[in-house]
């Protein structure tokens, strides 16, 4: 049985045997970016595959009673609910629909200042990524932070904005990135319901329990991915708001690399599409034939009236 990559490989071999001469600058930015992307990306996922096995452990015991709504339920295309009001971190009040503008899309997450650690790691590891994206915060893509913690304030909801724009420490459009709280919990909670995000406050540690996971949603608010964890790949990360944007951002460059790539639910990721790749490379090989045979043509139709034209010379004579 032949392996992933010798299979990619091979429909890469076969693609560009069919685009060679045609339109090289799109069929082998496509062709090699699968070349390249692909063993970086296999290699990652054997990577966590190896450490997911190493830590497996089979659980015997049931999770305790407080930790049964902790964690996540997709809720694809569920709409963000638009009309609730938050208070800002510079202690405005605002609308969901003034970050969720039509023109967008948004990187949701749900953290709280006060977090011992879960927190940190993940928005310390999403501005990780984001700082090696080339798009610019706040023009192509915007964050919401909603803090799952009531009795936070816009204070201390703006110093950790500060925190963390200092960290980006890039430029970036007004609002790129928006803190918001409430002092209503059940406000908090509908968007948290809306999107799958389950969480408890423990009184024990007068902490929450809950998971690390950022929520891509569409410019107009609904949920288009998931990406779990607090190690975010840019590229992956990039791709997943392309593909959420629905065209409204991303260049015509990037729109193609994204035909070129599909993502893997399972995986995390985005890979090469060995079958979009031949579909490009099918589709640049009928676009050289034509130039050829339209060529040919060409060239035999001007033979064709050169010896018209000689004869009725010679008629003349």
């Amino acid at each position: 049985m032949r392996s992933r990559r010798g299979f990619l490989l091979g429909d890469a071999r076969i693609a560009a045997f069919w685009c060679r001469g045609a339109m090289p600058t799109l069929a082998w930015a496509c062709l090699l970016a699968s070349m390249i992307v692909y063993p970086a990306t296999l290699h990652a996922e054997q990577a966590v595959g190896e450490a997911a096995a190493a830590s497996h452990v089979d659980r015997k015991e049931p999770l305790p009673k407080e930790l049964l709504d902790v964690g996540i339920v997709e809720h694809r295309d569920a709409q963000v609910p638009l009309d609730l009001k938050f208070t800002a971190a510079d202690g405005r009040t605002i609308a969901l629909a003034d970050v969720f503008d039509g023109t967008r899309p948004v990187i949701l997450t749900m953290n709280y200042s006060n977090c011992p650690m879960l927190c940190s790691l993940q928005l310390n590891g999403l501005v990780d990524a984001i700082r090696k994206m080339p798009w610019q915060l706040g023009d192509q893509y915007r964050i919401l932070t909603v803090s799952i913690d009531p009795a936070e304030t816009s204070q201390r909801a703006k110093l950790t904005e500060q925190k963390y724009l200092k960290a980006y420490g890039r430029p970036m459009q007004p609002e790129g990135w928006t803190f918001v709280v409430n002092r209503d919990e059940s406000k908090i909670k509908q968007v948290a319901n809306t999107v799958g995000f389950g969480y408890t406050f423990l009184p024990e540690t007068k902490e929450y329990a809950h998971t690390a996971a950022l929520m891509i949603c569409t410019p107009d608010g609904r949920v288009s991915k998931y990406l779990y964890g607090v190690d975010y790949d840019p590229q992956t990360l990039r791709f997943s708001l392309l593909e959420a944007a629905e065209g409204k951002v991303g260049t015509p460059t990037e729109q193609f690399f994204l035909y070129c790539f599909h993502y893997d639910p399972e995986k995390g990721r985005y890979g090469p599409a060995a079958f979009r790749i031949m579909q490009v490379g099918g589709v640049l090989m009928l676009v050289v034939l034509g130039g050829v045979l339209s060529v040919f043509w060409m060239r035999e139709r001007r033979k064709g009236r050169g010896r018209e034209e000689g004869l009725g010379t010679r008629d003349e004579g």
